[in-house]
């Protein structure tokens, strides 16, 4: 006998389910709305209704609310809302809705939509790794540190859509699509029955564009913390999805705290390899569908963003107007090092800049002051441009050997995804309106070194491949550390120490040398200080505030004066200037003209603009609209410092034991005959070479010397236990 439970089939139970969770769901709708409504903080205002109101009349639909104040609203809407977002936060949504509906009404005369809100979630719990988001954590709240890394273009996505049925034309309207990178499956059958008409066949619908609502959304990458990140491992990924109102929030670069849905989305693989791979029916790929971004303003990336408080200006304000402002700035650039007082006052002038000036023909003179280190090894070179690239607004370093031309300027690139050509813009595009610090200068190839001759003078960058033909800006400062050709500076060498064309020596406002110079008092203060730095790191930190300026600070007041101040020069400054410059033209005229050959840094107008921009920058450390004469003649002696001196260093009077020119002239002499007498690839003995050179009266040790130069050159060689010299190159 058949059992008769088969047969039954319970119609009713399932329709109270289904009133049970509309119960449900209305019951929850209605405490969001009383928790828009009715929380209040303790001092009396109702927050979120106001603001709900504000950024309604503001035309920007959206709220921003705290978990924690649900949480001590209602702690069950909470639990609920972090264990299921995706359904509750839905309904929060709608719950905002009417309640903008309630609270705008009064000013509206009803004819117009409501417009839908977006709900932001903030949280003040504890972050969670990227490495732990598990399958545990599948659609629920979670919250993430980390950098984002890309960012794609805006593109739209539909929320509501309308299908129509191909045969027999009728409309499905309105069809709700899931929020996330969830598609929409379109109905197979068309359900509509037409008297004396054909069925509709199979897969008839289609999509009506102009009937569909559709929002912005933004596909963000994600990386992990570099501190959170195991030792020897590659930092792990994560795709994040933003829609409305969180598009266009951050830029690559930045560090942000992530509120988001861990969601999962269909792999989507190539046809044939879904055809392959039949076994995976229901593996899923992560992302996580953001629902609160929180930018952090510490650490690299574009901190511009941050806005400067009232308290802030007045401080800054107070700051500029102390004389000494210029002093305090100089020792706060790289406080661990020690001396080199010059150098820290051209780089915060580097920081600060001059300013940008358009003429009335559509030209632009550049405002950014370039600077170039030239010394021995231990001077630390690198160490200055680690700290710069910290302290400014945006920073970029890179390294000489390690960076191409494309690398450093922009590069076109085929996308793997459309398969045309785009262009990604390098270091110096990067830093616009910042600072690139190049370390290894003189390391780079030739090649690559041309392509930054335009991005220095003309600060922009033009691209003419693979069809794209195309002006970039990089309008940014550029600080370039090098050795000299011999490793060490050489001061017999003179010239021959800088190995630039004159070309891109034109194109630093400031060139320093840098010399480890051997000094016992110097010596000893220096020794005391990276002792006291290795032997109290963390106290120094706390001790030496006094005249210093905190980075955080130094980094604010540097992002404030530049926003805020382009000064000019006075007349009076403009008169001096212009008298000093053609000094300076005329000591380099003479100076040439005694020693017979050109200087290797050459001083033409743009040393003279170099000097103006200095002027400028120091007017704008002490946030006045003009430069005068004070500031150009501290911009003079800086400019005479770095510049003028490494011009000036190829006259050597008194190098290295000789005290006259004659000697010196002597050895050049000496030189020049010993290697016309010695062919390249020839070996001759060392002493038949001395005996022929005393033979014309040349003094002994001038011969030696000679020898011990082109040795450490190693232009010649020692063979068969130092009897015989042979000649490399």
């Amino acid at each position: 006998m058949d059992d008769p439970g088969i047969f039954f089939s319970d119609n009713f139970g399932n329709e109270e389910e289904q009133n049970q969770d509309e119960i449900n769901r209305l019951s929850t709708l209605k405490r969001f709305k009383e928790f828009i409504r009715q929380f209040y903080t303790g001092s009396g205002s109702y927050i979120y209704r106001d603001q709900l109101k504000r950024h309604y009349n503001l035309h920007q639909y959206w709220l921003e609310v705290d978990l924690a104040d649900l949480a001590s609203f209602d702690e069950a809407l909470a639990e609920k809302l972090y264990k299921q977002p995706t359904e509750y936060l839905q309904l929060f949504e709608d719950a905002a809705k009417e309640i903008a509906a309630e609270v705008t009404r009064a000013q509206t005369d009803g004819d117009e939509d409501v417009r839908d809100i977006q709900v932001l979630l903030k949280s003040d719990a504890n972050p969670s790794g990227v490495r732990d988001l598990k399958s545990g954590v599948v659609s629920k709240l979670v919250k993430i540190p980390g950098i984002v890394i890309a960012a794609s273009t805006i593109k739209s996505k539909a929320t509501r859509i309308t299908v129509q049925c191909r045969s027999c034309r009728t409309f499905l309207p309105n069809i709700t699509v899931h929020p996330g990178l969830e598609g929409y499956a379109l109905p197979r059958k068309c359900t509509v029955d037409q008297a004396g008409r054909p069925k509709c066949p199979l897969d008839p619908y289609f999509i009506v564009p102009d009937k569909c609502r559709c929002v912005d959304y933004q596909i963000l990458k994600l990386q992990e913390a570099p501190e959170a990140v195991p030792h020897g491992e590659m930092p792990r990924h994560l795709q994040l999805f933003c829609d409305r109102y969180l598009t266009e929030k951050v830029v690559p670069g930045n560090r942000v705290t992530i509120i988001g849905i861990y969601s999962i989305k269909k792999s989507s693989g190539t046809k044939k390899a879904q055809a392959k791979d039949h076994v995976a029916v229901g593996i899923r790929n992560p992302y996580l569908r953001v629902v609160g971004i929180q930018v952090e303003t510490i650490g690299l990336g574009c901190n511009i963003g941050s806005p400067i408080t009232p308290q802030e200006e007045e401080e800054f304000r107070r700051l500029a107007a102390n004389p000494a402002v210029y002093e305090m700035i100089a020792k706060s650039v790289a406080p661990s090092i020690f001396g080199s007082l010059d150098i820290k006052k051209a780089i915060s002038c580097l920081l600060f800049g001059g300013s940008r000036k358009r003429l009335p023909d559509g030209l632009t003179r550049r405002g950014d002051i370039n600077l170039l280190l030239l010394g021995d090894p231990g001077t630390a070179k690198s160490q200055l441009l680690k700290f710069v690239e910290r302290v400014s607004p945006i920073g970029v370093y890179t390294s000489g050997k390690g960076s191409s031309a494309a690398g450093l300027t922009a590069s076109v690139i085929r996308d793997p995804s459309t398969r045309n050509f785009i262009m990604e813009g390098g270091a110096m595009v990067l830093a616009d309106g910042g600072v690139v610090c190049i370390d290894e200068f003189d390391k780079m190839r030739e090649d690559d070194r041309v392509a930054i001759h335009e991005a220095m003078e003309q600060q922009t960058i033009s691209i003419a491949k693979a069809g794209i033909t195309t002006t970039l800006n990089s309008r940014c400062s550029v600080l370039a550390a090098a050795n000299s050709v011999f490793g060490r500076w050489d001061d017999t060498k003179g010239e021959e120490n800088i190995d630039f064309m004159p070309t891109i020596l034109s194109r630093f406002d400031m060139i320093f040398i840098v010399k480890d110079e051997h000094n016992e008092a110097r010596d000893i203060t220096m020794a005391k200080h990276v002792m006291g730095v290795h032997m109290n790191a963390l106290q120094t930190m706390e001790e030496r505030r006094s005249d210093e300026l905190p980075l955080h600070v130094f980094k604010k007041y540097i992002s404030f004066c530049r926003s805020r101040i382009g000064p000019r020069l006075s007349e009076a400054a403009a008169e001096k200037l212009k008298n000093r410059y053609v000094l300076m033209r005329s000591g380099t005229g003479e100076q040439e003209r005694e020693t017979g050959k050109r200087t290797t840094i050459p001083i033409t107008v743009r040393q003279l603009e170099a000097v103006i921009r200095i002027s400028e920058s120091l007017a704008k450390m002490q946030l006045q609209p003009f430069a005068t004469e004070r500031h150009v003649d501290e911009a003079l002696r800086l400019f005479q410092v770095s510049t003028l001196d490494a011009a000036m260093s190829g006259s050597l009077a008194g190098a290295e034991g000789f005290t006259s020119q004659e000697d010196q002239e002597m050895l050049n002499r000496v030189e020049k005959q010993l290697k016309r007498r010695f062919a390249i690839g020839s070996q001759v003995s060392e002493h038949s070479i001395v005996q022929d050179f005393t033979r014309q009266k040349y003094p002994e040790p001038a011969i030696y010397k000679v020898l011990h130069f082109m040795l450490r050159r190693g232009e010649i060689q020692h063979r068969m236990q130092r009897k015989m010299l042979y000649r490399v190159k």
